[in-house]
């Protein structure tokens, strides 16, 4: 008796699984992102930035899973990110850039929460910024996120 599977059941059980798989294969991250697919995304013009702002852990370091909602609002509300390109321009002024580059290719940025232009992306979002809209570099992002 306990063998018997109902035909829902087992339909609901591989969408699930299927689930999953599209999920964890469709999350942009530094971790998972291939210099093919980098490639793949736009090139910043000018004096742009292409940016991958960072994306929070599902679960905290003590294991708790956070709530759908707080990953959510802390997606939207973001304000670091890994910079992928640097437009051929940019911090090409020496009037403005007097001590240099503010950061380059392979860095954790951090930039206002409403800088820059959003693209959706499959997988995510990136975001095209301008030079002068990066505040500061970090070594890592999850050392300056404040609580959910």
């Amino acid at each position: 008796m306990a063998d018997i599977k109902l035909a829902l059941e087992e339909k609901y059980e591989k969408e699930k699984v299927t689930e999953k798989k599209e999920t964890k294969e469709k999350t942009l991250s530094i971790e998972t992102l291939t210099e093919s697919e980098i490639d793949k995304l736009p090139q910043p013009t000018g004096w742009r930035i292409l940016v991958l702002p960072f994306v929070m852990p599902e679960k905290s370091k003590g294991g708790i899973i956070i709530a759908q909602e707080s990953l959510d609002r802390a997606r939207v509300a973001v304000q670091a990110g890994y910079v992928l390109r640097v437009g051929p321009l940019a911090y090409g002024d020496k009037n403005k850039f007097t001590t240099g580059p503010w950061c380059k290719e392979k860095e954790w940025v951090i930039f206002a929460r409403y800088a820059g232009s959003r693209l959706q992306i499959d997988g995510g979002e990136i975001r095209i910024l301008n030079d002068d809209e990066v505040l500061a570099t970090v070594k890592d992002p999850e050392h300056v996120l404040h609580a959910i």
